[in-house]
This record gives C-alpha cells, sequence and structure tokens, in this order.
C-alpha cells in the first residue's frame, strides 16, 4: 500500500517537474526564437545574394582563365591598330575593343583570385597558343608577326579577318558559360560578350564587303 503511494507521488512528481521544466522551455522558446528571428534577418540578404549568384563551378573557373588570355591577345592585336590601320573605322574599332576587354579582364582575374583560382599568368597565352587556336579563335604567333609588320590597307584586311576568327571563339566560349556556368555574374558576361562580339563581327564583315 505505502509503496503505491509513494509511486503515485513520485509520478506526481515526475510530471510537475516535466510541467515544469515546459514552462521554461516555452520561455526560453521565446527568447530562442527572437534571437533566432534576428539572425535569420541578418543572415537572409547574403544567404540570398550568394544564392542568387550561385556558387561557380567548374565551367565558371574554365571560362575566366580560357576568356584572360583571349582578351589579353585581342588586346594586343587592338593595340597595334594606331599606328598601322589605314581606315578611321578600323581604328574605332580597335579602340572600342580595348575599352570593353581591358575592364573585363580585371573582373574575370578578381573572380578568379576570389575563388582561390590561378589567374593565368601574362605569358601563358604564347605558350598555350597553338593549343588554343583551333579551339577558340586565338591567334598564332605566326599570326600575330603577320599583324605586325603589316600597315595600311593590308593591315586593315588582316586585322579584321583574325579579330572576326577571334570574336567567334570568344562568343563560343560564352555559349558554353551560359549554358554550363552557375556563378550569375559570369553568365551576364558571357551575355555581354555574346552581344557586343556578334554586332562587331558584323561590323567587321560590313567593312570586309562581305555583307
Amino acid at each position: 500500500m505505502t509503496s503505491k503511494r509513494s509511486l503515485v507521488r513520485r509520478t506526481a512528481a515526475v510530471a510537475a517537474s516535466a510541467a515544469a521544466a515546459l514552462v521554461l522551455a516555452a520561455c526560453g522558446g521565446n527568447g530562442d526564437s527572437s534571437a533566432g528571428h534576428d539572425g535569420h534577418s541578418k543572415e537572409s540578404p547574403s544567404a540570398s545574394a550568394s544564392a542568387s549568384q550561385g556558387q561557380q563551378n567548374a565551367a565558371d573557373v574554365a571560362f575566366a582563365k580560357g576568356m584572360i588570355p583571349h582578351h589579353r591577345q585581342a588586346v594586343e592585336m587592338a593595340d597595334l591598330a594606331p599606328s598601322r590601320a589605314g581606315s578611321a573605322e578600323v581604328k574605332a574599332l580597335a579602340e572600342q575593343i580595348k575599352k570593353a576587354q581591358d575592364p573585363e579582364i580585371k573582373t574575370l582575374s578578381g573572380w578568379l583570385t576570389s575563388w582561390g583560382e590561378e589567374v593565368p599568368a601574362e605569358g601563358a597565352m604564347d605558350h598555350s597558343e597553338h593549343g588554343a587556336s583551333g579551339m577558340s579563335g586565338m591567334m598564332t604567333a605566326e599570326d600575330m608577326d603577320k599583324l605586325k609588320d603589316s600597315s595600311g590597307k593590308a593591315f586593315d584586311t588582316a586585322f579584321m579577318e583574325m579579330m572576326i576568327k577571334h570574336h567567334e571563339g570568344a562568343v563560343s566560349m560564352a555559349e558554353t558559360e551560359k549554358a554550363d556556368g552557375s556563378y550569375e555574374p559570369a553568365k551576364k558576361m558571357a551575355d555581354t560578350i555574346i552581344t557586343s562580339q556578334t554586332a562587331e563581327i558584323t561590323q567587321m564583315n560590313e567593312l570586309l564587303g562581305k555583307n
């Protein structure tokens, strides 16, 4: 009999302490939930920003690493125009190409650095030229020498024919990035490259009398 009574008492005590624990948890819960809410509101803008930009993937890295030497070569070609080009249109076009691609090289390099990736060295394209020429419209060392050695109308024609090939390579690389990349700013840059360089290809074909 006594043991039964003490069992009831013990059960009641356990129930009471469980109820107290629940009340405490509820009070603590309020504090926690407001802290959690604050934490959430602080966290969500950055979380949504990174989600909207997407984490970079292998395609984004390949795009940046390929486009840097590609753009550098276009800038190198454009640098030859002021002293060699015969037509004002070609000089203006070269200036336009340089203005567009110089800042993009800086942006692409910044992305690679922030991703902990290596930025291609300045001379990298000299070593990979032959391998890259077929894939992305890169000029070979011979092509570049031919361009450096020409002037006037001959330079204008060689410059535009080479730059059309070069641009087609860049457009193709940008299309791959749009299809396979996940980093939103890189995909936006790819879009810009496709739009601007396609327009320049049309302009160069017109100047060459091909349209």
